[in-house]
């Protein structure tokens, strides 16, 4: 626990909720009233940001990498006017840099390539005279096909779109882009701003959007000089402090061995939270002053625990970092990863260990400009090819949501497509909708079978139930929830971990006699 969270933790539960919301919202206004404007530029030669610098490194080590891309299908039902479609999509590449910027390398240094113009085209397929059952499978191989698109960051356009036609008045529509240029924010963007011009292009009007009061390079020019100096290793103290003693490697019910090199290979597994269910959580949340998320992030790591029988619980989670007004309309990656640990140690209560984690929470979001490529060069953990630095899970509560569209005689909805890579051994995604929670499990097909995850999903949702109805309960009782298979598992874990103990400190004793 750092210097800070000892102090907190001495205070009242009021003082402590006090202190720690003026800590986190004196940071946000700090940043917030820090406006961006157009930066000077003395060519079309501009630095990346540092989370483009991450990825562009790291597409280096693997060259059009899928697992970086972003992808989003729709299903489009009504008269189209593909013209229209076109020339809409033209227009939004128009207005973002982003979406007409390539990379290159100078003098040893990554920079971006901003092109003045780019001419957009729609790949248009059409599958109208394919039977019903042809069609779904068709609509299949091009959706994994554009997941699996390999993207060249020094050439080509990292935005693509591809329109099938499946009947007179049914499309779906696929839009991917890599992860350098665009993150979950960006495709809400691209959507409202894509809605929008079609409803004026179809009728024959102009553009109605605003134009930009800056561009994603001028953030990218501006994040480099602001965050350096004092700012920089302020930030930076705070988390040498919270990540300071060994970070543990979280040690999952892998059904195979670890591979030598991560292979991104991933499948998806969805499952549902009733409503009922969440709204009981949600009327926990406004009792204990806390958020979903918060929430959702207790629940899992007592389900981490479970599972590794270890009780410091170290994952990862994405935090938007869109804290001026100037780039919440901006297509870019702006997205930043931060580490949330957790101590379960002597059996707490769910609601202690709630309390414990709105801290951690709370301060982590204080801390939360530091680039994840800068914390790990400064954390310098032990580095693997096998597994991403610092974490190996990941929880994301999704902010936004796929709302049916319509417009100009067109109804759009989202077509689920699976997702085929992980980045992480296991990541847990979760949104609210009308129908409660809508989580999926993206896990390694190198480490799971679908089983386990499905009894990891089956475990997380009556854990859930349980803490809704009953917070207060002890995590040594929450453990009852496990099906017996997992208690057994759980068990052989406890034994493994004691006896791996036992054999430590007997390796221990004997090199100290030895001396």
């Amino acid at each position: 626990m750092t210097d800070l969270a000892k102090r907190i933790a001495a205070l009242s539960p009021e003082k402590r909720q006090i202190l720690l919301q003026k800590l986190n919202n004196n940071k946000q206004d700090n940043i917030s009233h820090q406006r961006i404007l157009p930066q000077t530029r003395n060519s079309n030669l501009l630095p990346l940001s540092f989370s483009q610098q991450r990825l562009w490194y790291l597409d280096q080590l693997e060259p059009g990498n899928p697992a970086f891309n972003i992808c989003q299908s729709m299903r489009l039902i009504g008269l189209l006017n593909v013209p229209a479609l076109e020339q809409s999509f033209q227009e939004v590449v128009s207005r973002h840099e982003i979406l007409r910027t390539t990379f290159t390398v100078v003098d040893g240094q990554p920079l971006q390539v901003i092109n003045p113009t780019t001419v957009f085209k729609l790949k248009l397929l059409n599958l109208q005279e394919l039977s019903p059952s042809q069609k779904q499978t068709e609509v299949s191989r091009i959706a994994n096909e554009e997941i699996k698109f390999t993207f060249d960051l020094t050439k080509d356009s990292l935005l693509r779109v591809t329109l099938v036609q499946l009947e007179a008045r049914e499309y779906a529509l696929f839009v991917s882009m890599h992860h350098i240029i665009a993150d979950g924010w960006s495709i809400d963007v691209l959507i409202r701003e894509i809605t929008t011009l079609y409803e004026a292009f179809s009728r024959g009007y102009s553009s109605p959007l605003p134009e930009l009061p800056i561009q994603y390079a001028d953030f990218a020019i501006w994040q480099r000089r602001w965050l350096q100096g004092q700012e920089l290793d302020t930030q930076i103290r705070y988390w040498q402090q919270q990540l300071a003693n060994s970070i543990p490697e979280l040690n999952l019910p892998f059904d195979h061995p670890r591979p030598a090199i991560q292979t991104y290979r991933g499948e998806q597994q969805s499952f549902v939270i009733p409503k009922a269910v969440s709204d009981k959580l949600k009327t926990l949340n406004n009792k204990e002053g806390i958020t979903l998320f918060m929430t959702l992030l207790a629940a899992f790591n007592i389900l981490l625990h479970w599972y590794t029988n270890q009780e410091d619980i170290v994952i990862g989670t994405d935090i938007a970092n869109r804290n001026q007004i100037e780039n919440k309309e901006l297509i870019g990656f702006f997205v930043n990863q931060i580490v949330l640990r957790t101590n379960l140690f002597g059996n707490p209560k769910f609601l202690e260990i709630l309390q414990q984690v709105k801290e951690t929470s709370l301060e982590a979001y204080a801390h939360q400009y530091v680039p994840f490529d800068k914390l790990v060069e400064v954390l310098n953990p032990k580095r693997n090819l096998s597994h991403t630095p610092l974490f190996n899970v990941k929880l994301v509560l999704e902010n936004t949501q796929n709302p049916t569209l319509e417009f100009s005689g067109l109804t759009i909805t989202p077509l689920a497509v699976e997702k085929k890579s992980s980045q992480f051994d296991l990541l847990l995604e979760l949104s609210e909708t009308n129908r409660g929670l809508c989580g999926s499990w993206v896990y390694s097909t190198d480490l799971f079978e679908t089983s386990t995850i499905s009894r990891i999903s089956t475990n997380f949702q009556a854990l859930l139930t349980k803490i809704a109805t009953y917070p207060e309960t002890h995590l040594s009782e929450l453990k009852n929830i496990l099906s017996e298979s997992d208690q057994q598992l759980h068990q052989a874990q406890t034994q493994n971990y004691e006896l791996s103990i036992k054999h430590s400190l007997k390796n221990i004793k004997r090199r100290v006699s030895n001396q």
